[in-house]
């Protein structure tokens, strides 16, 4: 079995990405892991700002109050700790939970305002890396080293991903994005990328629901960018951006449509596939695991065709 199979079964066919989790008290956190576990979710990734929990201690807390899930970062941003400290805290939680914790990182966004190398995103991370990969660390050996994967939408991150990590996750993307990527990376590198989904068959309701997720991403350069690189024109991407970009980039509809959709990724070289639910804007995740609920029994069946 070769280190991406080993990973891809490590994680399953598809997990959840769920950023209301860093936003939440810890007990209703805890509660909403322990339902996704129970859903037969393969993973739960969880996010970072520097307005929400730490992204580790956050991990350490969801997978103590866990069995079997793996808890991804999805992801832990390389200007919210040095590289030593990113080091020791990942190997803890490999050791304290053998084969659960993935470590997904990433330069974030110009606009949070962390960090001071935005403008050489490539370089931060490359640099990031090489202290990573050579830090002294003088707790237990693992017999397993913890999965890393990189963040990266545009072709030279997904190169460094390739060679530097075991793979890449990606966030706002279309299928035909997923397909690029695996062309790019080989057949060697582990694929997980994020699919944002509205179940709700309401064409207006869905849609509105996907515009406010989308808005905000319209609003950060590197996702302009990285749409734009995949063709979509001005037009597209204008306020709330329109119908195509919309419905290219949330999968909206009944189970049946959202898993359809879950498909096309898996079938474009996706080993995993992260769904995003988004709803109205409710407080806590109650609506949100409302949409995982209707979607397990039909995204069971769909990853075990794949």
């Amino acid at each position: 079995m070769t280190g991406r199979q080993a990973l891809a079964t490590r994680i399953g066919p598809v997990g959840v990405w769920l950023a209301a989790l860093a936003e939440v008290p810890a007990t209703t956190a805890t509660a909403a892991a322990q339902e996704i576990e129970r859903l037969g979710y393969g993973a739960l990734w969880i996010g970072e700002s520097p307005f929400h929990k730490e992204i580790f201690t956050n991990a350490g807390l969801l997978l103590a109050n866990t069995e079997r899930l793996v808890v991804a970062t999805g992801i832990a941003s390389i200007w919210g700790r040095d590289a030593v400290a990113t080091n020791g805290a990942a190997r803890n939680l490999g050791e304290a939970y053998p084969g659960r914790f993935m470590l997904g990182l990433g330069t974030s966004h110009a606009e949070i305002g962390r960090g001071q190398g935005h403008d050489r995103p490539l370089t931060a991370l490359r640099e990031y890396l090489d202290v990573l990969d050579t830090a002294p660390y003088h707790g237990p050996v693992l017999e397993t080293a913890v999965p890393r994967v990189l963040a990266a939408l545009r072709p030279r991150m997904q190169e460094l991903a390739r060679d530097r990590a075991d793979g890449v996750h990606t966030f706002f993307v279309p299928p035909s994005h997923t397909a690029q990527v695996r062309e790019r990376i080989g057949p060697a590198a582990f694929l997980a990328p994020e699919q944002a989904v509205v179940v709700d068959p309401d064409p207006e309701v869905a849609r509105d629901i996907a515009r406010a997720h989308i808005a905000t991403r319209l609003r950060l350069r590197n996702y302009v960018g990285h749409l734009k690189a995949l063709g979509y024109p001005d037009a597209d991407l204008e306020g709330s951006g329109s119908d195509r970009l919309v419905d290219d980039l949330v999968a909206w509809g009944d189970p049946d449509a959202v898993a359809a959709r879950v498909r096309a990724h898996l079938d474009s070289g996706a080993d995993h596939v992260a769904v995003h639910p988004l709803t109205a804007d409710q407080p806590g995740p109650a609506a949100l695991l409302a949409q995982l609920r209707a979607l397990a029994p039909v995204l069971v069946t769909t990853a075990a065709g794949a």
